[in-house]
């Protein structure tokens, strides 16, 4: 099932396609580290496309059929050996849910910083049967347009200082006030 993306509409999906340019642009995209060959190549035109016309379960199932990621993976034991294990089943759905929503956050930021207000408001873009109680403490919390913007664009794939998205899976995203 699609993220509820409240203010997704043409403004916002022409500010995601821009934003998702300037990380092309600047070698910043981030490609997941259990893309192959196939993954590596085909994503930022797939990201892009979804971005435009279609939503992230759409990419997700692109990235699924399109056979673009690999089937096993390295992992660290507790005790720091590497071991081999399968790539998870989801990772595509886990993969493709964050990025969209991640530049789909950007471009709300935008949007509320053009529209002259200066924070966005967290909400639950995707329901989850037992939420973290970090990610549903943020629910309604009002969050600072630039400055989530700025974590968003400065840390590509990684945690971010404000938590907005909380981590794969939260299902949290970000509407105008």
């Amino acid at each position: 099932m699609p993220l509820n993306l409240i203010n997704i509409d043409s403004k916002t999906r022409n500010l995601m396609v821009s934003e998702i340019n300037q990380d092309i642009q600047n070698s910043q995209l981030y490609l997941s580290k259990r893309f192959n060959a196939n993954g590596q190549a085909l994503y930022p035109d797939l990201l892009q496309e979804a971005a435009k016309n279609h939503d992230d379960a759409w990419l997700a199932l692109q990235l699924r059929t399109k056979n673009m990621f690999k089937t096993e993976e390295q992992k660290r034991t507790p005790s720091g050996k590497t071991t081999t294990a399968k790539v998870p089943t989801n990772a595509a759905d886990t993969f493709a849910e964050g990025e969209f929503n991640r530049f789909y956050i950007r471009a709300i930021c935008l949007r509320a910083i053009e529209e002259g207000n200066s924070r966005v408001k967290v909400y639950r873009a995707h329901h989850r049967d037992n939420p973290r109680p970090e990610s549903q403490s943020k629910i309604g919390e009002m969050i600072d347009a630039k400055k989530l913007l700025s974590d968003l664009r400065s840390n590509p794939g990684v945690d971010l200082a404000l938590g907005i998205p909380s981590g794969p899976n939260s299902g949290l995203s970000v509407q105008l006030p």
